[in-house]
């Protein structure tokens, strides 16, 4: 496949910009940047831990580097000539095409920066999800440097439960893991342990080293889609927020937030739960639990769902549907584009999927992107969690 260098122009527009962010919003401080002088072809692997770490990494070569990005975001994106002027490399998340494979190759073989991110989404509750083992083969198989560009902090910049910014510091270690050779040495095992060791991160944990404040970070208006449990009655989707307050309608259990992110409690009930990645885990242990206990336990919702529109860039209403998960699959079964549809999608290989909080979650069936809304939306976080738990109790190594 041929390789096109990503414009100079366009590039270094958006260099300028992510500069600007870099240093607004995120405060940014570089711990080690090995990228400078780094020659020859090589791959960055990041840390995803909000929607525009991007920024944090962007300037810290002069060389003009390749993101990888997953497919339904490029194809929603707007101006699409500039888009492709960056050489930005969309493929499906948590599948791979060889025409994928093909393009990302080429820029190895043009001896060119890559940059991709192994977890697939940033994390939406602190906690990084896991890396395929199939991401570590794809690394020997790309056969270059590897370095490591490790964030931390930006997920309190950012939550993918919130709205808008929060500035406050971010600091970004980047480093060598492997030149060339060590790499085509190293059993596949080990390459996976030293890159879980760099990549693998609880924000909330890093956030008590760090201990930085960050303007806005006690707005928890939105957080309940993510924690829709409570952790004292066990009751569902009794959670609510309001303002830098997240509750339980149920029992009356709160919890407050502070500028550094944490949750501390001023009521009368036991435990010093402080971290949301805590929250969210506890979640997802009764959880498995209850998997392990019924196997093949349902879980359906009725659905609107929305195709790409690959013409306008963006998702248009397609019809309605019901959408279910079970133990081995993901099925939607309704009315698309005026014509009765039933569409099934293994799960035994997904890790996760493509999703919003509160929102709506992505599933793709070739080609295809199907983007569903739930008509009871907070629902969308227990199919996610669902998702995950099932894979963890099928692949323990990941």
């Amino acid at each position: 496949m041929n390789y096109r260098k990503p414009d100079a122009f366009a590039y270094g527009v958006v260099r300028t910009a992510s500069w600007l962010a870099a240093k607004l919003f995120f405060r940014r401080k570089v711990l080690r940047n090995e990228l400078r002088g780094a020659k020859g072809p090589l791959v960055v692997i990041a840390n995803h831990q909000c929607a525009l770490d991007f920024v944090n990494l962007i300037g810290l070569t002069r060389r003009r580097m390749h993101f990888v990005i997953s497919s339904s975001f490029y194809n929603t994106l707007p101006c699409r000539g500039i888009v492709d002027a960056l050489g930005l490399i969309p493929k499906q998340q948590f599948q791979t095409e060889p025409k994928d494979l093909k393009r990302m190759k080429a820029v190895i073989e043009a001896s060119a920066p890559l940059v991709i991110y192994p977890a697939g989404l940033m994390c939406e509750d602190g906690l990084s999800t896991p890396i395929p083992t199939a991401t570590y083969k794809f690394l020997k198989w790309l056969d270059a440097d590897i370095y490591v560009a490790r964030t931390t902090g930006s997920y309190f910049v950012m939550p993918k439960w919130g709205k808008g910014f929060r500035p406050g510091r971010t600091t970004l270690d980047v480093y060598k893991l492997f030149d060339r050779e060590e790499l085509r040495a190293t059993e596949l095992a080990e390459i996976k342990r030293q890159a879980d060791r760099a990549l693998l991160f609880d924000a909330y944990r890093e956030q008590a080293k760090l201990n930085a404040s960050y303007l806005g970070a006690n707005r928890l208006t939105g957080l309940e889609n993510v924690l829709y449990q409570c952790p004292h009655c066990l009751a569902e989707y009794t959670v609510r927020t309001e303002k830098n307050a997240i509750y339980c309608t149920n029992c009356g259990y709160r919890l407050e937030g502070d500028r550094k992110g944490f949750l501390y409690n001023r009521n009368t009930f036991g435990g010093k739960l402080r971290y949301v990645s805590d929250w969210s885990a506890m979640i997802r242990s009764i959880l498995e639990q209850k998997l392990t206990d019924a196997p093949d336990t349902l879980l359906s919702a009725r659905a609107r769902i929305c195709t790409l529109d690959e013409k306008r860039h963006r998702f248009a209403e397609a019809g309605f549907g019901t959408l279910t998960l079970d133990a081995h699959h993901f099925t939607i079964k309704g009315c698309l584009h005026g014509k009765d549809t039933c569409i099934s999608v293994p799960t035994i290989s997904l890790p996760c999927l493509p999703f919003s909080p509160g929102r709506h979650l992505e599933l793709q069936c070739g080609s295809a992107i199907y983007r569903c809304y739930p008509e009871d939306s907070r629902l969308v976080m227990k199919f996610i969690n669902t998702l995950r738990v099932l894979h963890s109790m099928r692949h323990p190594e990941e």
